[in-house]
């Protein structure tokens, strides 16, 4: 058992308290022309990158069926053939997605859909059942949301899926799915600098998992860019200006620098152990490419939450500092 763990809903199984996002394994792909992925990507390293995070404790992997259009779920199951046993695995849907052109151009959310999807996903997953089913739509309206919740549901009930939630920073939307039983999670954006606290409130209300993407603020909270950093054309990031708010971001996060590494952490192991100190709920889900990357955000399973008078200096200067 890992050394620090949490609950994935009210009467989900126990997962490591850090998971491994698996958005960048995925590789490239895009919609519009403009890229949604992060570039190139090694499989081979990849599939070490998730050996490694395994061997160090991390039993929650958190993917999409539009990553990389399909890849990142194939990926995922090469890796775990011989190791499934005791590995939570989470996917979503929503966005439509070729496989062979690498593109999304766009959504589809109807009950036909939601179950041809779940059905691809198991194939590309080489599983009989998705522990965790979550909803990718993030802004869907309330007032279709009934039929996709109705849906899940049933799909649990013919053992498709173990449980679902909805990927939103939406407070009423995670409350609407919180009203289902068999809703676990809220997968929301959470970091030292964004996130929306009255959907966390949710899900700590409603004794969900709150699902923490980006809790790296994609690589930022990391301490491996300066102003002077670029990204390729297929990097979902090549649009980032360091001049603008990227660059406030990266002067914020000199002024905590040292309060987050004071205990000698890594930069991103002490973002990581905000956001454990932040709440229970959370459950971050850190992006890999690397096994250097995965045993950096695993580490944290040992180190634990940052000292509550840690968090409380950060707040306080955080607070001080202009967003």
């Amino acid at each position: 058992m890992p050394a620090l763990t949490r609950t994935l809903g009210r009467n989900g199984p126990a997962v490591s308290a850090i998971g491994l996002g698996a958005w960048a394994i995925g590789g490239p792909h895009s919609r519009d022309g403009k890229p949604i992925g992060w570039g190139e990507v090694d499989d081979d390293e990849s599939v070490r990158a998730i050996h490694a995070a395994l061997g160090a404790g991390i039993t929650y992997i958190d993917t999409a069926d539009v990553y990389g259009c399909g890849h990142s779920e194939r990926v995922i199951a090469r890796a775990l053939r011989g190791h499934r046993d005791g590995v939570v695995v989470s996917t979503k849907f929503g966005f439509t997605y070729d496989e062979q052109t690498k593109e999304s151009p766009g959504s589809d959310a109807s009950p036909a859909y939601i179950r041809q999807a779940c059905e691809a996903s198991l194939r590309r997953l080489e599983t009989d059942v998705i522990d965790l089913y979550q909803f990718h739509l993030n802004q869907y309206p309330l007032d279709r949301a009934g039929e996709v919740r109705d849906t899940l549901d049933a799909l649990v009930a013919e053992g498709k899926i173990r449980a679902f939630g909805w990927s939103t920073d939406d407070a009423e939307r995670a409350a609407f799915f919180a009203e289902s039983p068999n809703c676990a999670s809220v997968q929301q954006r959470f970091n030292l600098f964004d996130g929306d606290v009255a959907t966390l409130e949710v899900a700590e209300r409603s004794g969900l998992a709150s699902i923490v993407r980006s809790p790296l603020g994609m690589g930022l909270l990391t301490g491996k860019m300066s102003k002077q950093t670029s990204f390729a054309e297929t990097d979902v990031r090549s649009g980032w200006d360091f001049s603008g708010r990227q660059g406030e971001q990266l002067d914020r996060l000199a002024d905590i620098r040292s309060i987050l590494t004071a205990d000698g952490r890594s930069l991103a192991q002490g973002a990581l152990g905000w956001l454990l100190a932040r709440s229970d709920a959370f459950v971050p889900i850190p992006g890999i490419r690397t096994v250097a990357q995965a045993e950096e955000n695993a580490g944290v399973l040992e180190r634990g939450p940052l000292p509550h008078s840690a968090l409380a200096e950060i707040d306080a200067i955080l607070a001080a500092t202009p967003n």
